[in-house]
């Protein structure tokens, strides 16, 4: 499959060093706000939201290729010169490829719960990787987290507390993409909404 500007594999990426990842968008954009979505799956909340708010270049990280190769066609076929997509491990992409205080927003909606107890260690969010993230935020940058599991929530609460030195939590707000009575407009919120689930949401915004 052609990938085009927007999708890059692991492979393609240097190791083990930060990235100038504003360059990815050329002179032109160069300066403009950043945004990191973690987990795209589909890219339902990352298309809508880059032709939403074309100031702003968006990464998307997603790990399972098929969705990747899925999500690369679906922009390339929008013509989008505002997003890039990255087949890859989001620990790895912030810890070896991040520069500090790179992003302005990062968003993670409806991540794996793992629900088994044996699985939970599995989980994105808990303290090591918030404290990954707000290193790569910007002073007043904001994480928007979205899950429709109910004890997953818990879990990042009870997390979330042992980085209040780092972060101020608040309510969440839906964005640009979201449409009516939405909260961001993804796939998985349009699925789960649709069997009637309940939605957890925050907003942590860094110290």
């Amino acid at each position: 499959m052609e990938l085009g500007e927007i999708g890059l594999l692991r492979e393609d990426l240097p190791e083990k060093e930060p990235i100038d990842l504003k360059g990815w968008f050329g002179h032109e954009r160069y300066n403009l706000p950043l945004e990191l979505e973690i987990g795209t799956g589909k890219g339902m909340f990352l298309l809508r939201q880059a032709i939403k708010v074309p100031y702003v270049n968006y990464i998307g990280l997603e790990y399972a290729r098929k969705y990747f190769y899925y999500v690369v066609d679906r922009l390339n076929r929008e013509g989008l010169k505002n997003v890039r997509l990255v087949n890859i491990k989001a620990e790895f992409f912030l810890r070896c490829c991040t520069g500090e205080g790179v992003f302005r927003q990062i968003h993670i909606y409806f991540p794996d719960p793992w629900p088994k107890r044996r699985h939970n260690r599995r989980r994105l969010i808990k303290e090591e990787f918030l404290r990954d993230l707000c290193r790569v935020l910007e002073v007043y940058g904001l994480i928007r987290i979205i899950t429709d599991h109910k004890d997953y929530f818990s879990w990042m609460e009870k997390h979330c507390c042992k980085v209040e030195d780092l972060f101020i939590r608040l309510p969440f707000i839906s964005l640009e993409a979201a449409g009516e009575d939405e909260m961001v407009g993804s796939n998985f919120e349009h699925k789960y909404r649709i069997k009637g689930k309940e939605f957890y949401g925050m907003i942590l915004k860094k110290r």
